[in-house]
């Protein structure tokens, strides 16, 4: 089971339930609006758009609110992919970051709290040796303009080949027990002592009798 806490100023839960957008099939315009959000296309982002399109399928459209909570373990480019197409944002607080590195997400759907774990298959995917020793050329800027062309489109084939593939055979898809997400909450701000920001109460630290930010803090354990 996946347990997080969700924190935002975001007030539009108080403005009631608002209407769905509908459901769009993943289509090559689609695609083309996803690349344009993340700003190339790459097998990462086409991993997240397989990702997405599980989540659409099996717990409901495009989130206008928090009806929809994604906790992502990772925060490679495929949550951007994640964040377009089902509208779980940071912003909103229905995208919850776990640091842990893995190609997995768990989607939660509030009105009957049905949740799925969508996790990278180890199998499904394996890496072009020859893409990653071009990969590693043109990002230590050694690549000639051959080399770089080659990259490109090695890397333009392989995110093809992803999109192609049924989505069952990139994830495992498991279904997840327990209660979603707390509902983002809003919080007060609080001056911090030092730098004079304000800073959301909940991240506030203490220092004798001084209310800091993080790192305010962190300056001040560092001059001590």
């Amino acid at each position: 089971m996946v347990t997080a806490k969700s924190t935002s100023s975001c007030m539009c839960s108080e403005l009631g339930p608002q209407p769905r957008a509908p459901q769009t099939a993943v289509d090559d315009s689609m695609v083309e609006q996803i690349v344009a959000f993340h700003g190339h296309m790459c097998p990462g982002l086409a991993m997240g758009i397989q990702a997405a399109t599980i989540a659409l399928s099996q717990i409901g459209p495009h989130s206008t609110d928090e009806e929809v909570v994604a906790v992502v373990e990772t925060d490679m480019c495929g949550v951007d992919a994640i964040q377009f197409m089902t509208g779980c944002t940071f912003g909103k607080g229905n995208l919850i970051h776990q640091d842990w590195g893995k190609n997995a997400y768990t989607f939660y759907r509030r009105s009957d709290g049905k949740a799925i774990r969508v996790s990278g298959r180890p199998d499904a995917w394996q890496r072009d040796p020859e893409r990653g020793r071009l990969f590693a050329l043109v990002r230590a800027g050694s690549a000639t303009e051959e080399e770089a062309a080659q990259f490109r489109a090695l890397h333009q084939s392989e995110s093809r080949r992803i999109l192609d593939l049924a989505p069952e055979r990139l994830y495992d898809v498991t279904d997840v027990k327990g209660e979603p997400p707390q509902r983002a909450r809003i919080h007060a701000s609080v001056p911090c002592a030092r730098c004079g920001e304000g800073v959301m109460e909940t991240r506030i630290r203490r220092l004798g009798e001084e209310q800091l930010c993080v790192p305010c803090l962190e300056g001040a354990t560092v001059d001590a």
